[in-house]
């Protein structure tokens, strides 16, 4: 008798085991993304200037009234010791737009661009536009970011009619943003013509020690949503509702950019430590896939 129910719970034992098993490889197969090919990478196996087959500068003021003066200096971009750095410095620069004329005739949102004879620090926004775009696939970037008050980095893309339709018709996609004052904490964001600025659809999620140890930023995108992750786990997911343009534009193809700011709409919300300077932001690798 005692055999019998020994071997009874026995089989129950393993009935029960292969049925969860079975289970939990079901749930694996139905959550694991479909399968990718590199298509585009930047390993930073070389020295000196970013390559420039690959990537392109921003100039001068560019964007949210930030503080820092872009520049194509190797101080602000360089590739060293297999990592790309964008460095923000303290430092008088003199801005090659200054126009009081121009300040006068421009579009208000503008004018602040050339009101400034000077700039109080520098810094490198790299962007593949014109050189490299994609769409749809996964996006990883390896990173450590920079520390200090009055910082934001940034890897994000833009749609490549984003010359000739205004922001943010053409879609923008924040795969990383942090914020100095918010340390230990990231941001994954999409902006279009329905969802943008304060009304932008976004998410954040908790990273431990970003400025000192590397970590990789990615989304999955396809067709139907944008997924973003950290370090492999999603934390935010965007669908397309299958509306118009406004609410999803990202069916055409983006390009990639990487920045350092200081200041801004954003980042100088709680000011700038001037005690932390330089900063940088440290790129080991960054990767693009398509689906097979």
């Amino acid at each position: 008798m005692s055999v019998r129910r020994n071997s009874f719970l026995s089989l129950v034992f393993l009935t029960l085991t292969f049925l969860s098993t079975l289970s939990i490889a079901q749930e694996q197969a139905n959550t694991t993304p479909a399968k990718y090919d590199l298509v585009w990478a930047d390993e930073f196996n070389y020295h000196g200037r970013p390559d420039r087959t690959k990537w392109g500068y921003e100039y001068g003021f560019f964007r949210n009234k930030e503080l820092q003066y872009y520049t194509d200096r190797r101080k602000n971009a360089r590739v060293r010791n297999g990592h790309l750095i964008l460095q923000a410095r303290r430092e008088w620069i003199r801005n090659e737009s200054y126009n009081p004329q121009a300040a006068r005739t421009a579009e208000p949102e503008e004018r602040w661009k050339f009101q400034r004879k000077f700039a109080r620090y520098t810094s490198a926004s790299l962007s593949t536009m014109n050189l490299a775009q994609w769409q749809y696939g996964k996006i990883e970037v390896r990173a450590k970011l920079p520390k200090g008050v009055g910082l934001w980095a940034a890897i994000w893309m833009l749609g490549e009619n984003s010359n000739e339709v205004d922001w943010p018709q053409s879609g923008e996609i924040d795969i990383m943003e942090y914020v100095g004052f918010d340390k230990n904490t990231i941001y994954g964001t999409v902006h279009t013509g329905a969802y943008n600025s304060e009304n932008a659809n976004g998410d954040k999620a908790f990273i431990q020690r970003p400025n000192d140890r590397f970590h990789v930023f990615a989304i999955e995108w396809s067709p139907d949503t944008i997924v973003f992750l950290s370090d492999g786990v999603p934390y935010h997911r965007f669908d397309n509702d299958y509306k118009t343009a406004d609410e999803w534009p990202f069916d055409q193809p983006f390009h990639l950019k990487l920045n350092v700011a200081v200041g801004g709409a954003w980042g100088e919300i709680h000011g700038v430590n001037n005690k932390v300077f330089p900063q940088k932001m440290v790129v080991d690798y960054v990767r693009v896939y398509q689906a097979r």
